[in-house]
C-alpha cells in the first residue's frame, strides 16, 4: 500500500525535515509513526497525500508513483486516501452532517446517494442525532468524529491520521480508538501519527519510530530492529 523509498526532504537553508526514509506498509496494516514534536512525522504525511514533494527519493502510494504524479492524477490518488488531523478543519459554518456531505459532494455522488452515506457514517461514529447541529455546539470528542466520519465516507482503502487523539480525554480516545480498531478489522491499512506512549502500549501494532526527521526504529512490540 506505501512504499518509501529513500526519501529526503529539505527547506531552506538546507534544514533537513526528513533525511532519508524507506519502508514498506503492506495492505491492512495498522502501523503507529511516531516521534517527538518536529521529527517529521506531520512531513511524512503530507508527503504521503501529495501536500509537499519529496526533495530526494520515490514514494508509492497504493499504485501511484506520487514524486511523479501530476496535478489530475493526484486528484485520483486523494480520493482513495481518508485523512484525519488534529486540527479537524471542519466547516464552522455547517453541520455536523453537511461536512461529511462535502466529501461526497466533491466525488460526484447523487443527492439520495449523499443522504444514504452520511446517515450509515454518522450511525457508524455514534452521532446519529447530531446530524443537524452547528460543528461549534460539538464537544472536541465528537468532531474529532465527524472528522473521521468525513475521512471514511468515501470508503478509502488507506487512512492517515496525524495526531487524531491529541486534544482528547482518555474516554475520548478510547472512543476514537474502537473506531480505528474496527476500520482495521474491516481490511483498511491505517498509518496512524502520534507521541502518546501509552496508546502505542495500549495497542500492539508496528510502530515506526521518527527522531530529528530520520527513521531510527521499526518494528512491532518489543520486537524492533534498528533502522539501517
Amino acid at each position: 500500500m506505501i512504499r518509501i523509498s529513500h526519501v529526503s526532504k529539505t527547506y531552506a537553508n538546507q534544514i533537513y525535515a526528513l533525511s532519508d526514509i524507506t519502508f514498506e506498509i503492506s495492505p491492512g496494516e495498522f502501523v503507529f509513526l511516531t516521534g517527538p514534536g518536529g521529527s517529521g512525522k506531520t512531513t511524512l504525511l503530507r508527503i504521503l497525500f501529495c501536500a509537499e514533494r519529496p526533495t530526494e527519493g520515490d514514494a508509492l502510494v497504493n499504485g501511484f508513483h506520487i514524486t511523479h504524479t501530476g496535478f489530475r492524477k493526484i486528484h485520483l490518488l486523494r480520493r482513495t486516501i481518508g485523512i484525519v488531523f488534529q486540527d479537524v478543519k471542519l466547516l464552522r459554518d455547517r453541520t455536523a452532517a453537511e461536512n461529511i456531505a462535502f466529501a461526497l459532494e466533491a466525488t460526484g455522488h447523487t443527492p439520495g446517494e449523499i443522504r444514504t452515506k452520511v446517515l450509515e457514517i454518522l450511525s457508524q461514529v455514534g452521532l446519529r442525532e447530531r446530524e443537524k447541529d452547528s460543528i461549534l455546539t460539538l464537544s472536541a470528542g465528537e468532531r474529532q468524529r465527524v472528522a473521521i466520519a468525513r475521512a471514511l465516507v468515501n470508503d478509502p482503502p488507506l487512512l492517515l491520521a496525524d495526531e487524531p487523539t491529541g486534544n482528547l480525554d482518555g474516554q475520548m480516545t478510547s472512543d476514537v480508538m474502537r473506531i480505528f480498531t474496527d476500520l482495521h478489522q474491516r481490511g483498511a491499512t491505517i498509518l496512524f501519527a502520534t507521541h502518546d506512549t501509552h496508546l502505542i502500549q495500549r495497542y500492539p501494532h508496528r510502530v515506526i519510530r521518527m527522531a530529528e526527521g530520520r527513521m531510527v526504529e521499526d518494528g512491532a512490540g518489543n520486537e524492533v530492529k534498528r533502522a539501517g
